[in-house]
């Protein structure tokens, strides 16, 4: 058959172009032909590609990169849609399954017909001082750790009113953060005790705002609790209108047995003729 066959997915929002690795492999896809295949005018569209690889009967090499061709160590809604894609390719069977990331190994859980999975984060500390960043009116508390990749997470007054494109792009390479940068979240309380957690990111390498990001989530959910603003689990709503959970142990700001549960769903699978 002519072209790449694709299989589009998305978690919650935050969608992603994946490949089956017994297909093609890594050094097929330089940064160039990835921005071509993750435009969304001229190529198939996504906020990332994904590469999945079996490695052993229960086990699966996930590569990611961003949409502007940059490798990333870890995303989480590629994640959760990772573990279902895998079982759907029959790469490994449904239940339990373990996914090997650049940033270590994740493990997961699915279930038959269902479009949700959970990963499972290595423990992370949530930095003990927030960096030096100066707030702007409408910002309030900040919080910064890495899951897998670095989060900077600010409270915010009014969530509908925060220019996520504008001081997400000026604080995403604050210099703080180094040369790779930090994804920037923005949390928002929700209307009652029973209502889920507000949540919108500006995510690096993307380089505007996603719909959705796991890791990102799981950051704020910590800083959260920490605070003692949220209990884990703590529930978040995401941009794309898809809930989040994050379950984790916290103590003494290190975080443990992490978990992060969320949409994995497929939207449709293809070829790109490019």
């Amino acid at each position: 058959m002519r072209g790449t066959i694709v299989y589009k997915m998305t978690g919650s929002g935050n969608d992603f172009v994946f490949l089956d690795g017994r297909a093609t492999g890594t050094d097929e896809w330089p940064a160039e032909r990835i921005v071509q295949l993750c435009d969304r005018r001229t190529g198939v569209g996504a906020d990332g590609l994904v590469i999945l690889t079996p490695e052993t009967a229960t086990s699966v090499r996930m590569t990611y990169w961003n949409a502007d061709g940059s490798r990333a160590a870890m995303c989480g809604n590629a994640a959760l849609c990772s573990s279902r894609l895998a079982t759907y390719l029959e790469l490994v069977e449904p239940g339990d399954l373990c996914l090997l990331t650049d940033a270590g190994a994740v493990p997961a859980r699915t279930s038959p017909g269902a479009d949700r999975a959970e990963i499972r984060l290595p423990d992370f500390e949530l930095a003990g001082r927030a960096p030096a960043v100066e707030p702007v009116p409408g910002e309030g508390w900040m919080a910064f750790a890495t899951v897998g990749v670095p989060h900077l997470v600010i409270g915010v007054e009014d969530l509908e009113a925060v220019d996520v494109i504008g001081r997400g792009r000026l604080l995403r390479s604050h210099p703080s953060f180094g040369a790779g940068g930090a994804n920037v979240n923005f949390v928002g309380a929700p209307g009652s005790s029973r209502e889920p957690w507000l949540i919108r990111t500006y995510e690096r390498g993307v380089e505007g705002e996603t719909l959705a990001c796991g890791t990102g989530t799981v950051a704020a959910g910590a800083a959260l609790a920490a605070r003692g603003d949220a209990e884990l689990p703590v529930r978040f709503l995401s941009r794309g209108g898809e809930e989040l959970l994050v379950r984790a142990t916290l103590r003494d700001r290190i975080a443990t047995e992490v978990w992060l549960g969320g949409q994995g769903k497929l939207v449709f699978r293809g070829v790109w003729e490019a």
